[in-house]
């Protein structure tokens, strides 16, 4: 059943609106005793879901039910109080709870290697266990899973199901749909809400997450002319419906297209989200369709201080670095350590420039020979902070005082940015936002 589908490449949906949607949907819902809450971590920041999952505690508490919250951290670190404050103020810190992606879970079935083989193009042919926290399964009356529809390295078009099966799923899936995504291509995937992983997150969530108390809360967003950031959409249901309007949406408004690649791009990355090369790759991901062969990209990063927030998969970016498809594919099968942590090995793919562009890394707590050991090029947080000075620099195009052109986005999280070539059928629905 889908509850609410609203939004358009230049709505404006504000508090008061998205407060009566919310107030709809529970008056179909009926009445709710206990509700557990499954919002993004603090690296989804800029989604909106905070202020969704405040407004749905409010109502919920207000009708007399008692609700926890779950944050979806796949393999992120447990969010600090301080992070909880400021992503989800005015809730009490003992309706929170810790995802923890090796334990607390229930093994709900497996999706076959014959499936697998056939959504991977015969690329790879192995079973995925589908788990998910033990949380889950305490008696809810409802489980109300709230975030971002937006271009995904490995979804495709990330929420929904996604959240589900990684941001509070088991390590099997979390390792295996990654490895699917990079070993069939993130340029084949990246921005399509149909993709191999999608299949295996609709086939899980067909076959063993049907009698699970779900509903989806999706938002869309994006900036306005000015920078302004808005939300574009609002979608609600309990089946893939509201996702498939959401990601229609998604593509009109979060890809932006390009006549000609970019020869020089400059990506900022806020410190409060950012904090591992981990996270601050995406920088890589949402551009790499729009850099020219040989271009270069210059990441800000002054929150960066680790390679990953699990020091197992810090280990291992040390360890293997970022150096390519061939040579990632050959590590993972002559080392056990690494094949034994698929989502590692996948996300040192997609953080390679597979040899035909340049990185040039500014981060604020690594030094350059641990940035250039994995395969970087490394600047000065202060250098880079001097010439391409944040404050300073306009969404997109910008010519410099000295006419060096270059590209920024102030946070790739929000978006993807591609040549035209990348998708010709939208090439002609470029959409013009307000």
């Amino acid at each position: 059943m889908e509850y609410f589908a609203t939004g358009s490449p230049r709505d404006d949906i504000d508090h008061e609106q998205a407060a009566r949607l919310l107030e709809s949907m529970l008056a179909q819902l009926g009445s709710l005793r206990r509700v557990l809450l499954l919002p993004p971590d603090i690296t989804r920041r800029l989604s909106g879901a905070g202020t969704l999952t405040g407004l749905l505690y409010e109502k919920l508490t207000q009708r007399g039910a008692s609700v926890e919250i779950l944050p979806a951290l796949g393999t992120h670190g447990p969010m600090s109080a301080a992070q909880l404050r400021r992503m989800f103020p005015g809730i009490p810190s003992d309706r929170f709870h810790v995802h923890r992606w090796r334990e607390d879970l229930r093994l709900l079935g497996e999706v076959p290697a014959e499936f697998v083989q056939r959504v991977s193009e015969g690329r790879l042919s192995y079973p995925i266990r589908c788990e998910l926290a033990r949380l889950l399964f305490a008696g809810w009356d409802r489980i109300i899973s709230i975030g971002q529809v937006v271009p995904h390295e490995v979804a495709g078009i990330a929420n929904h199901a996604k959240n589900l099966f990684v941001g509070v799923g088991g390590q099997d899936t979390i390792h295996k749909t990654h490895f699917l995504a990079a070993v069939y291509g993130l340029e084949r995937i990246i921005g399509r809400w149909q993709s191999p992983v999608r299949a295996v997150f609709d086939y899980m969530a067909e076959r063993f997450a049907r009698d699970l108390p779900l509903t989806y809360v999706l938002t869309v967003r994006g900036r306005t002319r000015s920078g302004r950031l808005v939300t574009r959409g609002l979608f609600a249901g309990d089946d893939s419906a509201c996702f498939r309007h959401a990601a229609r949406l998604c593509r009109q408004v979060n890809i932006e297209l390009l006549d000609e690649p970019l020869q020089r791009a400059v990506v900022y990355l806020h410190p409060h989200e950012y904090r591992s090369t981990w996270l601050a790759n995406k920088a890589i991901y949402r551009l790499r369709l729009a850099l020219a062969d040989d271009g270069e990209l210059f990441i800000l990063a002054p929150g960066v201080h680790s390679f990953a927030e699990d020091p197992q998969i810090d280990h291992l970016i040390r360890k293997y670095g970022y150096h390519g498809t061939a040579h990632t594919l050959r590590q993972v099968r002559e080392h056990a350590d690494l094949a034994e942590n698929l989502a590692a090995a996948a996300h040192l793919i997609h953080g390679s420039t597979e040899g035909r562009f340049r990185v040039r890394y500014s981060p604020g707590g690594l030094s350059g020979a641990e940035i250039e050991s994995v395969g970087f090029r490394y600047l000065p947080l202060e250098s880079a902070l001097a010439r391409y000075d944040p404050r300073r620099l306009s969404e997109g195009p910008n010519v410099l005082p000295d006419g060096e052109q270059v590209f920024f986005v102030s946070n790739p999280g929000l978006g993807l940015w591609a040549c035209k070539t990348n998708f010709p059928e939208e090439s002609s629905e470029c959409p013009e936002t307000s």
